[in-house]
């Protein structure tokens, strides 16, 4: 099956509330997380930032969208997320508004990244926080890890595509 590239010009909004799109990272790798303040694999944004810190200048930008729909485990508001982020785990890559990944008012971006690299067994939909989605430096959307997968262990995924 043809793998399917990333749609740039899909428009996301910043934490701050400012729509823009994908396009600044065309020609990096990207990983592209939905993530939860309140969630057991919250700890996880530690080791994204790491990946972030330690592979940034070679080319890879992780990208965070927060998501309330497992378990509300992302309650607070846009305020309250970059904060969190902030305070407890540094983390200075780019976090975006709040988005739905599932169901009926899925967010664009999602929808393609789970129509391109389906999860076990062919699933589409997303079954936790943290499922994270690798995107290729010419926009192929190569595969999805799930949400126990840790940000270390996808570190020699991304050093062979950097």
């Amino acid at each position: 099956m043809a793998k399917k590239t990333l749609t740039y010009a899909t428009p996301v909004e910043t934490l701050r509330g400012q729509t823009t799109d994908l396009t600044d990272y065309q020609g990096k790798v990207l990983l592209i997380v939905n993530t939860a303040s309140k969630c057991g694999l919250t700890p996880q944004y530690k080791g994204l930032e790491k990946l972030q810190q330690d592979l940034g200048e070679r080319g890879l930008q992780v990208l965070g969208f927060p998501c309330n729909q497992f378990g509300g485990q992302e309650p607070g508001s846009a305020d309250d997320i970059e904060a969190f982020c902030q305070l407890n785990y540094g983390v200075s890559f780019p976090m975006h508004s709040k988005v739905e990944v599932n169901g009926s008012g899925t967010h664009p971006l999602f929808k393609e990244l789970k129509s391109a690299a389906p999860g076990l067994l062919g699933s589409k939909a997303i079954k936790w926080n943290f499922t994270k989605f690798l995107v290729a430096r010419d926009g192929t959307i190569i595969r999805r890890y799930g949400p126990k997968t840790t940000p270390a262990e996808l570190a020699p995924d991304l050093e062979r595509m950097l």
